[in-house]
């Protein structure tokens, strides 16, 4: 018999256009060979121009989902994207510390089209009661400079502001570049004691990468639940989706990311 599938969890938002969210979270889960569940915290109207509305899940139906889920599938690592409000938040925390899964936290805040995807007068219960619960946790530049309280630049300054933000909240942070300018891209995991690990890419021209973030998160997921300790993990998803992007398909008029070769 092939052994078992491993599972994970994706906890976030659905985009109705699919380039990110859950749907952007188990197509990647699927290609990094785990079997991918959902707890769905928030339904978006939205296609790649912009997000048109948002109607959240109840913070206990969230909680119903994960329940139903780890009582059978019992997943070996989830991940959180989309959580949009305090409550939900406050709920995915609190369940991430009761069930001891190893988390990956998507900071999601603001879209690339400029669409907020997180209540402002969230950010603090994202920094006090997920972010502390966390094996990882990947922001954008962004995302990064809220949680810096200043203006994060990657680039050069990529690993000094990954080491800051790992130590100044006490678990390890993959800081991404996608958002730096110029083509040379670089994403930069750190550990509170100070370690790092420099991982580079090259700008893909033309192509739409929106739910990228999604994806690495999602697939740094599979490969945690795969049983991948966290530099293995980083590497491997890091691998994953560069390919993804600079073998994009055509949908609608839109280069896309590519999942699963």
């Amino acid at each position: 018999m092939p052994p078992a599938l491993p599972s994970a969890l994706s906890i976030a938002g659905s985009d109705s256009g699919a380039g990110a969210g859950i749907q952007a979270d188990l197509l990647t889960f699927a290609a990094n060979g785990v079997f991918g569940t959902t707890a769905i915290t928030c339904l978006t109207a939205q296609n790649p121009r912009g997000v048109s509305g948002v109607l959240p899940v109840s913070p206990g139906f969230v909680l119903e989902q994960c329940r139903q889920v780890t009582g059978h599938f019992h997943p070996k690592a989830l991940k959180t994207g989309m959580l949009l409000n305090v409550e939900i938040v406050e709920a995915v925390a609190d369940f991430i510390a009761q069930s001891g899964i190893p988390a990956v936290v998507d900071p999601v805040m603001v879209a690339s089209s400029g669409a907020t995807l997180l209540a402002p007068e969230a950010v603090e219960s994202v920094k006090k009661r997920l972010i502390p619960r966390a094996a990882l946790v990947t922001p954008n530049l962004d995302e990064a400079s809220i949680l810096l309280g200043r203006k994060a630049l990657g680039g050069a300054q990529a690993e000094a502001e990954a080491k800051e933000l790992a130590q100044l909240y006490g678990v390890p942070f993959l800081l991404k570049g996608g958002h730096a300018e110029g083509d040379d891209l670089i994403d930069v995991l750190a550990w509170p004691e100070g370690r790092t690990l420099t991982l580079k890419a090259r700008r893909a021209p033309g192509v739409d990468t929106h739910g990228s973030g999604c994806t690495l998160s999602a697939a740094i997921t599979a490969q945690t639940a795969l049983g991948k300790g966290l530099a293995e993990a980083v590497a491997a998803a890091h691998a994953y989706l560069q390919e993804s992007i600079h073998k994009s398909i055509e949908v609608s008029g839109l280069k896309v990311i590519r999942h699963g070769g």
